[in-house]
C-alpha cells in the first residue's frame, strides 16, 4: 500500500469502528468486534476507492499502527479507544504506570481540576502513558497545550477501572478531581515542535 492508502485506510477504518458501524451495515458487538471480512466486503462495496482492498492489506495496518489504535484476533477487528458509540471494552487493566498524563487548554484546565474528567463526545476519557505523548497529542487541539497529571496509582487503590487501549493510550470512564493535578513542567514551544516532528 502506499503511504495515502494507509492514511486513508487507517481514518476510514477509525471512523467506521469508532462511531458509525452502522452505515456500512456491520454487527458490531458489544465488546466493539466486527468480523474482518465482513468489514472488508463491505468497504470493498461501499467505497470504490477500495476495490484492491483485501484482508491482509488491514492486518498491516493492524500491526504497523504506531499509536496501537486496533485489535485483531479470530478474524475480528476492533478499534481500542476513541469511540462515540457505546461499547464496553474488556482489554488489559493491569500494568498501568502510576502516573498519567492528560492534555488540555489554559482555559480547560482550571474547569478539569475542579470538577474532573468526563468523557464529552466519546465513551471513555483518554490519558496519556508518557509527558511526550500529552504533549504530542495536546499539541493537535493547541499550539500550547496545558499537561495535567493523574495519580492512577490512588486512583487504581480507590477502584477507577483504568485500562491500556493503545502503545501510550489509557482509557477510564471518568477521572474524579482528587487524582488531578497540574504538571510542575508545561512545555515549551520548542519542546512541543522536537515532540510533534
Amino acid at each position: 500500500m502506499s503511504d495515502e492508502e494507509i492514511k486513508n485506510l487507517g481514518k476510514t477504518t477509525a471512523g467506521i469502528l469508532r462511531h458509525f458501524p452502522d452505515k456500512y451495515g456491520l454487527d458490531i458487538d458489544d465488546r466493539g468486534w466486527v468480523s474482518l471480512e465482513h468489514y472488508v466486503k463491505a468497504l470493498r462495496n461501499r467505497q470504490k476507492r477500495f476495490h484492491w482492498l483485501r484482508r491482509y492489506h488491514v492486518k498491516a495496518l493492524v500491526s504497523t499502527d504506531r499509536k496501537g489504535r486496533y485489535q485483531f484476533e479470530d478474524g475480528y477487528i476492533r478499534a481500542t479507544y476513541g469511540h462515540s458509540i457505546e461499547i464496553d471494552l474488556d482489554l488489559p487493566s493491569e500494568d498501568i504506570p502510576d502516573t498519567l498524563f492528560v492534555p488540555t487548554t489554559e482555559k480547560e484546565a482550571e474547569l478539569l481540576l475542579e470538577g474532573g474528567i468526563k468523557p464529552s463526545d466519546r465513551t471513555y476519557v483518554h490519558l496519556s502513558g508518557t509527558y511526550d505523548s500529552a504533549v504530542e497529542a495536546g499539541s493537535v487541539r493547541s499550539d500550547e497545550p496545558v499537561i495535567l497529571e493523574v495519580d492512577a496509582e490512588q486512583a487504581l487503590e480507590n477502584g477507577v477501572n483504568i485500562m491500556q487501549a493503545g502503545k501510550q493510550v489509557y482509557i477510564s470512564k471518568e477521572i474524579e478531581p482528587e487524582y488531578l493535578t497540574k504538571h510542575e513542567k508545561q512545555p515549551t514551544e520548542e519542546e512541543i515542535e522536537e515532540i510533534t516532528d
